[in-house]
């Protein structure tokens, strides 16, 4: 089996030089770069991950807790990562939460445990005791679609540095835009004359709750329309959840006309309830969603939906910890990404053959999105 000597002399240059290009710790010219791998390539060299770890202290893996790995949207997300982190020479470690802010303190205790170089997390509605052990621990984090307030850069201040040794530990955060996109769908489905619009909205707690709930306000506000607080039901983020708060809007006096989901497998279920209540989309009750998912194109009628880059907060989170392990003292940062805004036919429209179009506030966003 080769060595690390022999790679060092088949590229013509030293042991050091060959662990550098290896490990990323210290810049190498390219051409001496490429040598090195080169070498590696003809000799079939594997390096020594378990001997690595212990001179470095470095294991090159990534922990990943995510909740609901089934649902299509954290899979993308879990593609994300993998691919960042592959391209980067990291392996991942996965693990479910479950959303149960205890089981959430535990997996993570257990990856870190494992020694992994850093985590990723998308926290739950109560990250306390998560927040806690990390900053106690010391472990490079970066959270992912659910910002923890308070855990980031503060916003609008974008040059702010983590905070003196001593003080509540900050973390760098990774998300989609969900106020103005929630408004957008609102918006739209008033410019085509609804004015009872009911919202699905998610897990209370949760960041992508808050906000999405505060985008439909704002959606109303905008269309000169009143807030009914008996428009607002939760569906706890999960399909059976969906399916218990839709029938309570239908069952109001005044049912709405329209309705809007928080995510998509509370979709289903809204699309559940209404199909067992013998309800036809749009013609009895347009509907709206925030996530779209690769099956929504092709329901009848297709899905008007927020389109979130799941697979694009994946890889930014891998970016946004690599920086971190390598510069533990940078400033934190809140990146945001754009959504885009898919028209289709849930919402009364007619057929137009408009895939989907960028929500108006995201068309002036850049590609990496916003950072706070």
């Amino acid at each position: 089996m080769p060595t690390m000597a022999d790679v060092a002399r088949t590229a013509g240059v030293s042991v050091a030089t060959v662990s550098h290009v290896l490990n990323g710790t210290r810049p190498v010219l390219p051409h001496t770069r490429q040598a090195v791998l080169d070498a590696v390539d003809e000799l079939g060299y594997t390096p020594n991950t378990l001997a690595r770890s212990l001179v470095t202290s470095r294991t090159r893996s990534i922990g990943l807790a995510v909740s609901a790995i089934s649902n299509p949207y954290f899979t993308e997300i879990l593609q994300g990562v993998e691919a960042g982190a592959l391209e980067h020479g990291y392996s991942l470690l996965i693990a479910d939460p479950h959303d149960d802010p205890e089981h959430e303190r535990k997996v993570v205790q257990l990856l870190h445990e494992r020694r992994v170089d850093g985590m990723i997390v998308a926290p739950s509605a109560n990250p306390r005791e998560l927040v806690a052990y990390l900053t106690r621990h010391e472990v490079p984090t970066v959270f992912l679609d659910r910002v923890v307030e308070g855990a980031g850069s503060v916003e609008g201040r974008p040059g702010d540095a983590d905070p003196p040794s001593g003080g509540p530990r900050r973390f760098d955060q990774v998300c989609a835009e969900s106020t103005r996109p929630m408004a957008d769908l609102v918006t739209h489905l008033a410019g085509l004359g609804h004015r009872r619009i009911g919202l699905v909205a998610g897990l209370p707690g949760l960041s992508t709750t808050a906000e999405r709930i505060a985008g439909y306000r704002q959606g109303l506000t905008a269309a000169g329309l009143p807030h009914d607080p008996q428009l607002i039901v939760h569906g706890d983020s999960e399909s059976a959840g969906a399916e218990v708060a839709t029938a309570a809007l239908l069952a109001l006096p005044t049912p709405p006309t329209a309705l809007v989901t928080a995510n998509n497998t509370m979709t289903i279920g809204t699309l559940r309830t209404l199909r067992e209540r013998g309800l036809s989309v749009p013609d009895d009750l347009a509907l709206c969603c925030f996530d779209d998912f690769a099956w929504a194109d092709l329901f009848a009628p297709r899905l008007t939906a927020i389109a979130q880059p799941s697979r694009e907060i994946g890889t930014q989170a891998v970016r946004l910890l690599l920086d971190r392990l390598a510069t533990p003292d940078r400033p934190t940062r809140t990146l945001r990404l754009p959504c885009a805004f898919v028209h289709r036919t849930s919402c009364g429209c007619a057929e137009t053959g408009e895939y989907g179009r960028p929500a108006p506030r995201s068309q002036s966003s850049q590609s990496k999105g916003t950072v706070s």
